[in-house]
């Protein structure tokens, strides 16, 4: 959980220079375009999108835990593998659509 967070701070910096390209104009944007277009662009955007999908849901598993609740082994095992399979199917649709359909192809 922390390290997603960790994760996110990274891709916060990549949002502000997305918003300081869109502020320098059409010639920043389409270098800015160009690069996080790019296959390493790319895979830093996924990885953003899995780490903000993970800590999301992870941080509502947390949420239970403050409440008193999916303590016992079982519980927590199941929790766990409940937050790994949403981010993988969550993260991977938001990827596809993010990144194909209509994205940043």
């Amino acid at each position: 959980h922390r390290i997603t967070g960790m994760a996110l701070v990274v891709g916060a910096f990549v949002l502000v220079a997305w918003l300081v390209a869109v502020m320098r104009g059409p010639e920043a944007y389409a270098d800015f375009a160009a690069c996080i277009g790019s296959l390493p662009g790319r895979i830093v955007l996924a990885g953003f999108v899995f780490s903000l999908v993970y800590h999301f849901f992870n941080g509502i598993r947390h949420l239970f835990w403050d409440a008193g609740r999916g303590f016992t082994l079982p519980e927590a095992y199941r929790s766990g593998w409940t937050v790994m399979v949403l981010t993988v199917v969550v993260g991977a649709l938001i990827c596809y659509f993010g990144l194909t359909v209509g994205g940043a192809a």
